[in-house]
């Protein structure tokens, strides 16, 4: 039973926001951040310019989100903005923090670029630029010798391919349908929503759902906005509303199941998270440690490892670093010490919270022990 309050334990540092990712998974998840920021390389060329362009879909559906816009550098990635309601982006490479033309803050960042203030320097070198949607896959853009220092310049389309075995999406095709005064409504919240003004967002919000009452994507909005505002009744029903619109958008299951998993609802956790899994199995490692977790709370331990292995799978990023710790309790439950000592130490490796790595080093200790005991009962038994 300790090891299940344990992993349970370690929900409130598996997901920060993000929905579509976020993922994947890039996008903005709903409620408490994803994944937090990856610094990239110390590069000190003297290279800096203006960037924008625009993100499309390749079978031309429109965009109902707002799309990460990505740089790649040496194989780190950051996030440097977002796109707007069309689908377009403009950010200066080179400064601290990623910002948008007229200054919005980088979801991933509470910080606003400082005006007049000294940019960081950063080198094109090994660096591409890319979009980040669940359920896409991105082109990438090469930058390296394409621009020569100071400028501008507009780096054309990036397009989104949608992934073949992908049902759900992280776009709704009820936005296509909303009045225009509905989508100036939810454009306006999700402006007051990215600067922390959850109230006046709220408002915004619930004024394009009254507008347009199939508005999913809308709908799905207000639940992020209540959720933060840890109103998870309201947001339960936001969420629900939003799939009465749309069964094929993504996002409102994730909503779910955020909310299932912080009130440790362990089978409202499995069903949400299924459901969101059959729809998107590739975009969303976070979804598939959750229906682990579900699974492994109830002493489903076979259910519970084969979700954490195709978790493992899909999270070639070690964005959600607790299906490493998950695995290893699941494995010392199932008597594996051998394999629950290699992911418990990879979980260590890559943990960063103190109280973290002491409890996995307590279960690596118990691990230990246990397969000692074992190797002494077996040898005895002979």
């Amino acid at each position: 039973m300790r090891t299940l309050l344990i992993a349970a334990s370690l929900l409130s540092a598996i997901i920060s926001p993000a929905v579509g990712q976020g993922a994947g998974g890039g996008g903005r998840r709903p409620g408490i951040p994803s994944r937090s920021r990856v610094s990239t390389p110390d590069l000190t060329a003297n290279t800096m310019v203006f960037l924008s362009g625009k993100v499309i879909t390749n079978d031309g559906s429109a965009l109902t989100e707002s799309v990460p816009i990505q740089t790649v550098c040496k194989g780190q990635k950051r996030t440097e903005t977002h796109t707007d309601s069309h689908g377009s982006f403009s950010f200066q490479f080179g400064s601290r923090f990623g910002a948008s033309a007229d200054g919005d803050f980088d979801a991933e960042s509470p910080v606003r670029n400082s005006i007049g203030g000294r940019p960081e320097r950063r080198d094109l070198h090994d660096c591409e630029l890319q979009a980040s949607l669940a359920g896409f896959t991105s082109d990438s853009i090469p930058m390296e010798g394409r621009f020569s220092g100071f400028e501008s310049a507009d780096v054309g389309r990036i397009v989104l391919h949608r992934l073949a075995n992908v049902e759900g999406l992280t776009i709704s095709a009820t936005s296509a349908e909303a009045p225009k005064e509905a989508r100036k409504a939810l454009e306006k919240g999700r402006e007051q929503l990215q600067k922390g003004k959850w109230d006046d967002a709220q408002k915004s919000l619930e004024k394009a759902v009254t507008l347009f009452p199939k508005f999913a994507v809308a709908w799905f909005e207000l639940g992020r906005v209540q959720l933060q505002k840890s109103d998870l009744a309201s947001a339960r029903r936001s969420f629900q509303k939003s799939l009465a619109a749309d069964q094929k958008y993504v996002n409102p299951y994730h909503g779910l199941t955020q909310i299932a998993q912080h009130e440790q609802h362990w089978q409202e956790l499995i069903e949400f998270s299924e459901k969101l899994l059959a729809l998107n199995p590739v975009s969303f490692p976070d979804g598939w440690f959750s229906n682990a977790l579900g699974n492994f709370c109830l002493q489903n331990f076979a259910a519970a490892e084969k979700s954490a292995r195709r978790g493992l799978e899909v999270d070639s990023e070690h964005r959600v670093i607790q299906l490493e710790y998950l695995m290893g309790v699941i494995l010392l439950k199932r008597s594996d010490y051998d394999g629950a000592a290699q992911h418990l130490r990879i979980f260590m490796s890559h943990a960063t919270r103190p109280t973290d790595i002491a409890e996995a080093q307590k279960q690596l200790d118990e691990t230990a022990r246990l397969s000692a005991a074992a190797r002494l009962a077996s040898g005895e038994g002979r």
